[in-house]
């Protein structure tokens, strides 16, 4: 039997990154009988899109901190004196950091607020794009960028949290976006950030300005973001939802109050303390099936969306599209530059999948994007594997192969971009039981960070032993494995309520 639950029609999940949840942190995806009737937009509502764009600072800076790292992998390279194994983990370091930070920074939030956890976050990101640019080696850069990592990690669910708090019912779904959106707009701003910088200074790798090299700037300017993310949230409230909980409700009647999004501040009170008081803090054992002492199906099917929605190698192109490309026989420049297309493509295709998530559904929009990856994947793999070898382990594309090479690239972004990138997340968001969503969604955002980590860490390491087709082969398999996965283990969830689906999850165990 399919392992999924159902989504009532009036309810539209955020495009956003759902990872470690805790007892206060909310679910966007769900309903509660408190909020049976949306709440009618007659709050401020420019205040709060710009609390939102506030708070979605971080998913930008998500987005930078992960797309930086691009354009300075072969000058870290050289300056380091470092091999395949360690570039690889300089570049995959972030990665375990970012595990650690959605793991903990719910607990983190619940026990100092929202805002003080948000501003640690601001905090970390401004370290990190310091230490990185400044570090004179590998175990500097590494100690840096896992700092940065526990950033990401951690506004990949404060960001979405906090905007779901302090948003009405009727926008908040449109709100949430926003991290999605940022995410990718960050991851193109970063590529845009290194193509320039690199062709101001002629490389990555000479000197620019001061007398610092080309790559350390493009992690200094990171700094421009974090500092006004860090100064944003100096001006934003604490969430009423947090205040209740920390028994601060005349703060939280002020909030509410500015934002004017309830009409009767001590009903809306009063709702929030009836909400927290049914809930229970989740606990990883809730996963196990009392009745049979397995894991829980829904779990293993969880699990297997987190896991191949990295392993079909999409962050290669966005950690190292400019070791690719330059490996692929592309100048420095031209790799650069081939980047900026890439993320232009995601943004636009994120765009796509906004529009059509609710409307196609969450199942197809993964069978079409698992296939049309694989398909795109086997384009490039045969590109790469049939040209002619070029010096240092690098290939020297002939006639149309390096557009091909490219086309094809760009339509496996898109492919990802209005499929697994985003619908991934959402599927996660849904699938789950109350009782346990929780700690479900805690193993998984683990198990995709440390997927994610897997593929970073070992891709200089294929590079160097196997060559780029045959390492792009077997990217272009987990496409079918995907494929095959969402057609035999995954239903449709668009169009069902949340009870049926726990019902359906209940009786399928």
């Amino acid at each position: 039997m399919p392992f999924q639950r159902r989504l009532s029609p009036n309810t539209r999940p955020p495009l956003a990154l759902f990872v470690a949840v805790d007892s206060v942190m909310p679910d966007p995806t769900a309903d509660s009988s408190s909020e049976a009737n949306e709440e009618v937009l007659t709050g401020n509502v420019l205040k709060i899109v710009l609390l939102s764009l506030s708070a979605a600072l971080g998913g930008f800076l998500f987005g930078f901190d992960s797309g930086v790292i691009n354009g300075t992998v072969e000058a870290i390279q050289s300056d380091f004196g470092a091999g395949e194994v360690v570039t690889g983990f300089n570049v995959a370091s972030m990665l375990l950091g970012s595990a650690v930070g959605a793991f903990f920074a719910g607990n983190l939030a619940d026990k100092v607020g929202r805002r003080p956890t948000l501003i640690l976050t601001a905090l970390a990101f401004m370290v990190s794009a310091w230490g990185s640019g400044a570090a004179g080696g590998s175990v500097p850069f590494v100690a840096a960028r896992l700092i940065g990592g526990l950033a990401v990690g951690a506004a990949s669910i404060l960001a979405p949290a906090y905007i779901s708090e302090i948003a009405p019912s009727s926008i908040r779904g449109s709100l949430a976006t926003l991290q999605q959106l940022m995410i990718v707009v960050g991851l193109f701003v970063a590529f845009l950030n290194n193509y320039l910088i690199a062709q101001a200074a002629g490389s990555a790798a000479n000197a620019f300005w001061m007398g610092f090299d080309a790559w350390q700037w493009m992690y200094w300017m990171e700094l421009i973001p974090a500092s006004v993310f860090f100064l944003s949230l100096l001006a934003i409230p604490e969430s009423p939802r947090y205040l209740v909980a920390a028994n601060r409700e005349e703060e939280a009647a002020s909030v509410l109050d500015s934002l004017g999004t309830a009409t009767n501040v001590k009903e809306k009170l009063a709702d929030i303390r009836s909400t927290l008081n049914d809930e229970r803090r989740p606990r990883l054992t809730d996963v196990i099936q009392e009745h049979t002492g397995r894991i829980h199906p829904l779990l293993w099917a969880g699990i297997g969306l987190a896991a191949l929605q990295q392993l079909t190698g999409i962050n290669v192109v966005f950690y190292y599209g400019g070791t690719l490309w330059q490996a692929a026989g592309f100048t420095e420049a031209s790799a650069l530059l081939t980047n900026v297309v890439n993320g232009s493509v995601n943004v636009v295709f994120t765009f796509v999948a906004i529009a059509l998530i609710d409307r196609v559904g969450r199942r197809p929009l993964l069978l079409v994007g698992s296939i049309g990856q694989a398909l795109m994947l086997g384009v490039m793999a045969y590109v790469f594997a049939t040209a002619a070898q070029g010096g240092a382990g690098g290939i020297e594309m002939q006639g149309n192969q390096g557009v091909v090479a490219l086309v094809a690239a760009n339509a496996y972004i898109a492919f990802f971009a209005f499929s697994w990138g985003p619908v991934m997340w959402v599927m996660l968001g849904e699938m789950f039981p109350n009782r346990f969503r929780g700690a479900a969604l805690s193993i998984c955002g683990l198990v995709q960070w440390l997927s994610n980590f897997l593929v970073t860490w070992t891709f200089p390491i294929l590079l160097g032993s196997i060559g780029l087709g045959i390492s792009y082969g077997i990217y272009a398999a987990f496409g079918v494995v995907a494929f095959v996965f969402v057609k035999l283990f995954i239903d449709e969830t668009k169009g069902r309520s949340l009870e049926d689906m726990s019902r359906e999850a209940d009786a399928a165990a």
